[in-house]
This record gives structure tokens, C-alpha cells and sequence, in this order.
């Protein structure tokens, strides 16, 4: 019996000893999940990966301006900084130094950053889906004799070297029957010196978008030739440097910004004049044309078509302003051929 006991005592004892180690593992895995909790609860959450992108100050802009607003960036995930500069060499040169992921720009200035060593993904056109989208012309001063682009055939034509207008300029030219030898240009880069040399007839005429030939228009100017018939020659594009697109986070990215723009497309082309306020806010109308000059219609995200593409690139190559460049219309990649 004494033996018994002895054994029951020492039973007993292994008992207590492993209940309370159990007790003491319990309470330490609580602490040890309190802890984590709360050190959960004090360390910020994961940020969020921003994007940064340029513009001008222009309407080709807009939805990205009213996804913002409407914050559609926030409900697609991602956040967005946008930078406005005040001339598409500030832009490009942000482009190439990587201080911005991408930018409301065109395919001249696109290719030339892929020539230079910043190779571009044009993600989807902001305007000139189609012809009538986005309006770049020829105009003449309000006292000028010219009635057609034949008229100016050997006549220096206010322009940038290596953009968007330029381009436009050489085919409203040459589809009007002009030979090529006859298209002259004179180099006035600053838009809003060129227009005041166009309108004191100090230049003969000038290439402008739309906001300035609407202004032109109202102070008597002539339009001559456009771009909104006929052959879509011009387009603005979200185009977004490709090392940041090629990993999975700048895809995710980008297809964010997509969603968000289409979100505020269907807004705005809905009710265009309700935008009025946000397009006079952001952009660099003269004061005579902010209470009529029209919101644009703006498409869908979708690529540049490759034909449109093709044919600026052999236009840069040909005037020697970007070796053989090559588009992939899936990816969007400008790439050096």
C-alpha cells in the first residue's frame, strides 16, 4: 500500500509539472500573438504603389483630370501623381532622368526618347482615334491672301522641327498635291510666339492645335487645311517608359490607369458640357474660348494602330530625326530595329 502511494504521489507530481508547462506555453503563444497584433496594429500598411505621370497642360488630358477628381484611381487600386510641365522637352526630359513613369505625349517624342536611350510603350491613345478626335491645322493671319495649301508651296510654314505638327503639316501638304520639294518650314518652336507672328502676318502661317486655331479663328485668322477629314494623321498617347512596364507591378499598374480612364471617358463623353469647369481648370484656354471652346469626345483606351505608327516612324527616319524604329502593336514597345 505504502508502495502504491509513493507511485500515486509521483504520478501525481509529473502531472502538475506538465500541466503547468502546458499553461506556461499557452500563456507565452498568447503573449507572443498579443505582441503580434499589436505590433500588426502599430506598423503602417503597405504602401500602395504610386505612379507618376506627366502631361501638359492640355484637353488631351481630361479623363486622367477627372479620374482623379472622381478618385477612380483609388477604386481601381493604385495611386496616381500627376506633374504638369510646361513643354514637352521639361517632359521628356523627366521621362529619361526617371522622375516620371509616364506621359500624355505623342509618337514623335516617343520615338526620339526610344532613339535616345528611354525606350517607350504606347499604352492607348488619349485623342485621334479617328480623324475627327483632336484637330491639328494650317492657318494663316487674318490679312493673309492665301486660300489653299498650294499657295504656300516654297513658302516657310511656322513650325517645330521633329513633332506631331511638323508631320501633319508634311501630308496636308503633299495630299493636297504639293510637291516635296516645295514644303518649306520655318523653325518657331514656341507656340505662343508663333501664333503672334502668324497673326501680325510677320509669318506667312503657322501649324497649331486646336485651341489655338479656335482662338485664331475668333480673332479673324484663316484655317486653311485640317485633319479631321479624310486620313487620321494625328494622335496624343499614354505612353509609359518600358522598363517600368515589364515587370508585373507596372502591367497592374497601367492596367489601373486603363480602367480609370475608361471609367471617366464614359463620364465625360455623357455629358461633356458638365466638364467645362474641370477642362478650363487644367488646361491653358485663352479666356475668349472658355465658355465655347467644345469638350472633346475622347475614345476608349485602345492601342495606336500599327499602320498610324508605321507611318511617323518612316516619316522621322526620312527627315533624320530617329534611325529604324520598330512598333509591336501587342505590347505597345517602341524598340530600336
Amino acid at each position: 500500500m505504502g508502495g502504491s502511494l509513493s507511485l500515486l504521489k509521483k504520478s501525481m507530481a509529473v502531472f502538475a509539472a506538465g500541466a503547468l508547462a502546458v499553461l506556461g506555453l499557452a500563456a507565452c503563444s498568447d503573449s507572443t500573438a498579443q505582441s503580434t497584433k499589436k505590433a500588426s496594429a502599430d506598423r503602417p500598411a503597405a504602401q500602395e504603389q504610386t505612379v507618376n505621370v506627366g502631361t501638359l497642360a492640355t484637353e488631351d488630358f481630361l479623363p486622367m483630370w477627372k479620374a482623379e477628381k472622381e478618385k477612380l484611381f483609388a477604386k481601381q487600386g493604385v495611386k496616381v501623381k500627376i506633374s504638369v510641365f510646361s513643354s514637352a522637352q521639361e517632359l521628356s526630359a523627366a521621362l529619361a532622368a526617371k522622375a516620371i513613369d509616364g506621359a500624355m505625349t505623342d509618337i514623335p517624342v516617343a520615338a526620339s526618347l526610344t532613339k535616345g536611350g528611354t525606350p517607350m510603350t504606347l499604352s492607348w491613345v488619349t485623342l485621334g482615334q479617328t480623324a475627327k478626335e483632336g484637330r491639328f491645322g494650317i492657318m494663316v493671319g487674318p490679312k493673309s491672301k492665301v486660300r489653299d495649301l498650294k499657295d504656300l508651296a516654297g513658302t516657310p510654314i511656322g513650325v517645330g522641327s521633329g513633332t506631331m505638327l511638323e508631320y501633319v503639316m508634311d501630308r496636308l501638304m503633299l495630299n493636297a498635291g504639293v510637291e516635296k520639294s516645295q514644303i518649306m518650314k520655318e523653325e518657331l518652336k514656341k507656340l505662343p510666339v508663333r501664333f503672334q507672328l502668324v497673326m501680325q502676318g510677320e509669318a506667312e502661317a503657322g501649324v497649331f492645335p486646336a485651341s489655338l486655331l479656335a482662338l485664331g479663328e475668333l480673332q479673324g485668322a484663316k484655317v486653311i487645311a485640317e485633319d479631321t477629314a479624310g486620313e487620321n494623321l494625328s494622335q496624343s498617347v499614354m505612353a509609359f517608359r518600358s522598363d517600368f512596364v515589364k515587370d508585373r507591378a507596372g502591367q497592374k499598374a497601367v492596367k489601373a490607369l486603363r480602367a480609370a480612364w475608361d471609367a471617366a471617358v464614359k463620364q465625360i463623353n455623357a455629358n461633356p458640357e458638365m466638364q467645362r469647369e474641370l477642362m478650363v481648370a487644367n488646361t491653358k484656354l485663352a479666356d475668349p474660348l472658355k465658355a465655347t471652346y467644345p469638350v472633346p469626345h475622347y475614345p476608349a483606351a485602345a492601342r495606336p494602330q500599327a499602320e498610324s505608327v508605321k507611318s511617323v516612324l518612316e516619316w522621322m527616319k526620312e527627315k533624320g530625326y530617329a534611325d529604324s524604329l520598330s512598333y509591336d502593336p501587342k505590347s505597345g514597345a517602341l524598340k530600336k530595329a
